[in-house]
């Protein structure tokens, strides 16, 4: 019989889970269970594992995970990495995987039922080099209404197949054979600013692979009420920018190309900037709350971009 374009031959590919842990117990302590959980909805003779990194110095997470894995059917592994930066804990997950896909979640995230087979069905149908689901937001408390109102936690919906640019980590499954094939990994330059999931997802596409989206496979993202300020929401639209312009420089071609780069990340910064702080201005004359939020999260971004571009990088996983 003859194998349909794209998907995948012979027996069901080995999948790993692979989710990172750092100085958070009360995440930690839940981890295995739930992923164990969602390992099970998949269990269909396939090899099967869950990879624990715990990018603790102090390997604070250890005696947890190993104490909650005991029921999990000894498919869990404890990872240690002290070397500090998110790039360098994932690398340790795909050092440590041996399966033929690996896929990502965050340890505050929870995955909704049937969030695993959809993922793995949607790479196994298409040959994607990768497979990105939705992350929907879960509050721990009503956010401000002015936060609601522009929509800073949607981050959108699609239909499944759709071709992505990039993708983040907290829900993305990667063909771990096409990432050696290509000697591709997480960039250590990202490891304190964020960003090395787009950097690694541009590099993907850019090496001829495919991100589809799979709007079946969704994870609910807990948001504490730490998060659900005007503060926190407009700091994360400016590192996003941030990361974005940094990454689009640094994919660039070495010579005029990483230039050109970098002016074009300088001027759609500052379109931003403008258009965002004009339709603010006219949004507070108007008391459209809403248009108002929205048009500040542009602003922000903008902003963002605009420090990358001129290559001031926010380090938000920098330790003390």
């Amino acid at each position: 019989m003859n194998t349909p374009t794209g998907q995948h031959p012979g027996p069901p590919g080995s999948v790993a889970v692979a989710v990172l842990t750092y100085k958070r117990p009360e995440h930690a302590a839940h981890i295995v269970p739930v992923l164990d959980a969602a390992l099970s909805e998949l269990d269909d003779g396939r090899r099967l594992r869950l990879i624990v990194v715990d990018n603790d110095p102090d390997a604070g997470a250890a005696r947890i995970i190993k104490d909650s894995a005991v029921t999990a059917r000894n498919r869990v592994s404890y990872v240690h990495e002290p070397r500090p930066g998110i790039a360098a804990a994932r690398n340790r997950a795909l050092a440590a995987c041996e399966e033929d896909a690996v896929v990502f979640i965050d340890d505050d995230e929870r995955p909704r039922p049937g969030w695993l087979p959809a993922l793995v069905s949607q790479w196994e149908q298409t040959g994607a080099a990768g497979v990105v689901g939705p992350v929907v937001p879960e509050f721990s408390s009503p956010p401000d209404p002015w936060i609601t109102a522009g929509g800073w936690f949607n981050h959108g919906r699609r239909p499944s197949g759709t071709p992505m640019p990039a993708a983040a980590t907290n829900n993305l499954l990667l063909d771990t054979a096409f990432l050696r094939r290509n000697g591709l990994s997480f960039d250590l330059d990202f490891g304190m600013s964020g960003g090395e999931d787009t950097m690694l997802t541009r590099q993907i596409v850019k090496a001829g692979g495919r991100i589809v989206w799979c709007d079946e496979a969704v994870v609910a993202d807990q948001l504490p009420a730490a998060r659900l300020t005007r503060t926190w929401v407009r700091r994360r639209a400016y590192w996003s920018g941030n990361s974005w312009a940094a990454v689009d420089i640094r994919i660039a071609d070495p010579g005029w190309r990483r230039h050109f780069a970098r002016l074009r990340q300088l001027a759609r910064g500052c379109v931003r900037v403008v258009g965002g702080l004009a339709k603010t201005a006219v949004a507070t004359v108007m008391r459209d709350e809403a248009g108002s939020s929205r048009s500040l999260r542009v602003y922000e971004r903008g902003r963002g971009m605009c420090a990358g571009a001129l290559g001031r990088r926010r380090l938000p996983y920098q330790r003390e």
